[in-house]
């Protein structure tokens, strides 16, 4: 992508490949939007984490993608995303990537110097009142404490962000990458006020930011639908939508800026009020997905044969047998009742049809367990041990898994977000 800037176009979708072997599939998914009007920008993602269990490198992605494209005669434009980095491996991902989501979670109420707040609110004390957000949402009720508040909690994350930003752009070069800010993964979620000034602190340190990813309530689970009040969250997201517009226009922020929703795949409760909020407001959204194509592997190796189906189940049994050790780094994203997981001997006895109907997230079969989901979601660690094993599967039972991935992201992810449908 020649451009003298690169520019996000207004709706674009992650997609996460644990292994390398759905990108072409994953593209199709795209591809079919565009047969019906919708064009979507796909940015292929993959953490840090990821590639050390895996076994991979950044410029895997890269060459997936490239492969992607090319093998699909895909016109548009795309993106490879350094998912969740930070200054201690960023380096690591700065040839192969485009695109660079910079998680400073970790920084959030680590307080920053009195004297650095203190010119902060002095800066935005202005906004303290009643801010009209367009006459389309309720105002925001804002004091100087709460200015004082948030500056407190969030700019030595946003500065964090700020050098990052800064060491991406004296390698890639100014304008030749996408700016992702992550504020996702922590406790507390930010309100819509919290973002207008975490916007104001990231234009102070002059990111070109085209997407931001604030923590949202509710609890976005991986894998599994949305927990939490589908109102509030209507609410929460199209307020989210008016500061956006109405802080590009104060601090003079990128056009392109606009909501990204971390861990989005299989929020089917919520994809109605997204849509309904892009509409109402004509505005733009990314939407990041990961271990959903790595599920719909592991329902094609189930329903291809015998030997897909107990490599399948052999992952199910490990898994079980090291649940701690797999649910460990993703506590905060998994919500696993042990009673609800079906014994190895139940499962032992499972055909293919049963298995992905316990795996896929089909709320209206009587089959589906998203606690048997869940589990499997953080368990590719044992797909990846397997090495040769699991791969060759891949490649044996391609035609099926693909026609899964695809159907997957593209009927119950980029229809009912994007399309309404």
């Amino acid at each position: 992508m020649k451009n003298e800037r690169m520019v996000l176009d207004k709706y674009s979708f992650g997609l996460g490949d644990r292994f390398g072997h759905q990108g072409q599939a994953q593209l199709r998914s795209v591809m079919k939007a565009s047969e019906h009007g919708i064009e979507i920008t796909p940015v292929w993602n993959k953490s840090q984490r990821e590639h050390r269990i895996i076994g991979t490198r950044a410029m895997n992605v890269r060459r997936e993608a490239d492969d992607a494209v090319r093998q699909c005669g895909w016109g548009g434009s795309y993106f490879v995303d350094a998912d969740h980095i930070g200054m201690e491996d960023v380096d690591e991902f700065i040839k192969a990537s485009d695109f660079f989501t910079l998680d400073v979670a970790d920084y959030i109420a680590r307080s920053s110097e009195p004297r650095v707040v203190d010119a902060f609110v002095e800066k935005y004390g202005k906004y303290a009142g009643r801010v009209e957000l367009g006459g389309i949402c309720k105002p925001l009720e804002i004091t100087k404490e709460s200015i004082r508040v948030a500056a407190g909690k969030y700019l030595l994350a946003v500065k964090r962000a700020g050098r990052i930003y800064r060491h991406i752009e004296s390698v890639k070069g100014k304008g030749m990458f996408i700016t992702e800010v992550s504020m996702d993964e922590t406790d507390e979620a930010q309100s819509p006020a919290d973002l207008l000034f975490i916007l104001a602190a990231i234009a102070d340190e002059g990111i070109p930011v085209q997407t931001i990813a604030p923590k949202f309530s509710g609890r976005f689970n991986k894998g599994v639908d949305y927990a939490g009040k589908a109102g509030k969250f209507e609410a929460e997201f199209e307020r989210d939508i008016a500061v956006i517009s109405f802080a590009r226009e104060q601090f003079g922020l990128p056009d392109e800026l606009k909501l990204s929703v971390h861990s989005g795949s299989d929020k089917f409760s919520i994809y109605g009020p997204i849509h309904g909020a892009l509409k109402k407001f004509d505005a733009g959204v990314h939407i990041k997905t990961a271990g959903t194509t790595w599920l719909e592997e592991l329902i094609g190796l189930a329903m291809g044969g015998a030997d897909g189906l107990a490599i399948a189940r052999g992952i199910y049994e490990r898994a079980l047998n090291r649940i701690d050790e797999l649910c460990g780094p993703y506590e905060t994203v998994i919500d696993i009742n042990p009673a609800r997981l079906p014994r190895v001997r139940e499962v032992s006895g499972w055909d293919g049809a049963r298995f992905a109907g316990a795996l896929r997230h089909d709320q209206g079969c009587g089959d589906y367990n998203p606690d048997f989901r869940q589990l499997l979601h953080v368990s590719y660690k044992v797909a990846a041990e397997m090495g040769r094993k699991f791969t060759d599967a891949l490649d044996k039972y391609a035609d099926i898994i693909g026609e899964n991935v695809t159907e997957n992201i593209y009927e119950r992810h980029i229809k009912p977000v994007f399309l309404g449908a």
